[in-house]
C-alpha cells in the first residue's frame, strides 16, 4: 500500500480514531457514578464538597457561627397558591440557636400555619417571636412568654440536623457519614454535579453544585417517615448569591415538600458575625425585646 494511496490515509484515520476512543471511554465511566469504584465516588464526591465550600466563600463561610437576616415570606397553600407574605427577622447561632421575629398588621392567626404553632396569635402592634435554645423554646405573642411544646422543639432540633449549612460547617468528619458523587445533571439550564452524603442516622442530602461557580444551586434532603410507609424529599432552592461579609449568601430561597412548594424567603439584608448580644437566645430577653419592636411600629 502506497504511503499517499486513499487506502493509506483511511487506515490512519480509523487508527487514529480507536486510539482516541480507547482513550475516551474510561474518562466517561469514570464520571459515571454507577460504574465507579467506591473509593473513586468517595474523592469525586468529597472533592466536590471542598468545591462547594471554596464556592461559598471558604473559611469566610464555614467560620461564620452567627447570622442575622431581614425579609419577607411568602406562603403557600395546599394546592401551591400563594397565601400571604409576612416579614421577619431571622437570628441564628450555629449550630442549634434561633430566633425568629415576625412582624405582622393587626390580628391575624397565619402563624398557625406559617410556623406550625398552634395558638399563637399577633401581639400589639403584629409581632410573634419563637426562640429556639438547644433543647429549649419559647414563644411570645400578645398573651406573653411561654414554653414552646415539646413537638415544637424535637421539630426545630431535626430541622437543624438537615440543615445544609451545619452540615458543611460541623459534620462532615462525623463518624459514619457515607459520601459518594451522584453525577452530572442540567438543573434550572445549569450544569451541575451532584454530591450524596448519608449521615448515621439514615438521612441522605442530595447537593447540586454549580459547575460554573460551585455554589448551591438546590437540596434534598431524603428521611423515611416510617408512620406513613414513605420517604419524604425536603427540597431547597437557592438563586441570587451576594456576597455579605464573608460569605457568599442566596437572597431568595424556596422550600419544597414531596415536589409541593411550600414556602419562599426574599430577603432583603444578611450579616454574618454581627456579634449578638450573650442574652439574645435567653428567655428573659423576650419581653424586652417585644417591646422594642412594638415601640418601634408605633
Amino acid at each position: 500500500m502506497r504511503m499517499n494511496s486513499p487506502q493509506f490515509h483511511r487506515g490512519i484515520a480509523i487508527g487514529i480514531a480507536i486510539f482516541a476512543a480507547l482513550c475516551f471511554v474510561p474518562t466517561i465511566a469514570a464520571q459515571n457514578p454507577e460504574t465507579m469504584m467506591p473509593e473513586q465516588s468517595e474523592a469525586k464526591g468529597k472533592q466536590l464538597l471542598r468545591d462547594l465550600i471554596a464556592g461559598l466563600g471558604g473559611p469566610g463561610y464555614t467560620e461564620v457561627r452567627e447570622s442575622e437576616c431581614t425579609g419577607r415570606r411568602a406562603l403557600f397553600g395546599h394546592s401551591g397558591d400563594l397565601t400571604g407574605y409576612i416579614s421577619f427577622n431571622d437570628f441564628r447561632h450555629y449550630p442549634d440557636k434561633a430566633r425568629i421575629e415576625y412582624l405582622g398588621h393587626g390580628r391575624n392567626t397565619i402563624l398557625l400555619s406559617l410556623i406550625g404553632l398552634d395558638g399563637l396569635d399577633f401581639a400589639h402592634g403584629g409581632i410573634v417571636i419563637t426562640l429556639y435554645n438547644g433543647d429549649r423554646g419559647w414563644s411570645f405573642d400578645r398573651s406573653g412568654v411561654n414554653e414552646l411544646p415539646v413537638t415544637s422543639i424535637t421539630d426545630f432540633q431535626e430541622q437543624m440536623k438537615r440543615n445544609v449549612d451545619n452540615l458543611l460547617r460541623f459534620r462532615l468528619n462525623e463518624p459514619g457519614l457515607i459520601i459518594r458523587f451522584g453525577g452530572g445533571d442540567t438543573v434550572d439550564l445549569k450544569q451541575v454535579d451532584w454530591v450524596e452524603v448519608t449521615d448515621s442516622e439514615g438521612r441522605k442530602f442530595r447537593l447540586a453544585v454549580d459547575r460554573s461557580t460551585h455554589q448551591l444551586d438546590r437540596a434534598v434532603v431524603s428521611t423515611e417517615d416510617p408512620e406513613n410507609q414513605q420517604i419524604n424529599d425536603d427540597t431547597t432552592i437557592y438563586t441570587n448569591y451576594q456576597l455579605k461579609d464573608s460569605a457568599w449568601t442566596p437572597m431568595q430561597v424556596s422550600r419544597e415538600h414531596n415536589g409541593r412548594r411550600v414556602a419562599q424567603f426574599f430577603y432583603d439584608s444578611c450579616r454574618c458575625n454581627p456579634g449578638f448580644p450573650q442574652d439574645l437566645f435567653s428567655k428573659d430577653s423576650l419581653k424586652t425585646r417585644g417591646a422594642e419592636l412594638v415601640s418601634k411600629r408605633k
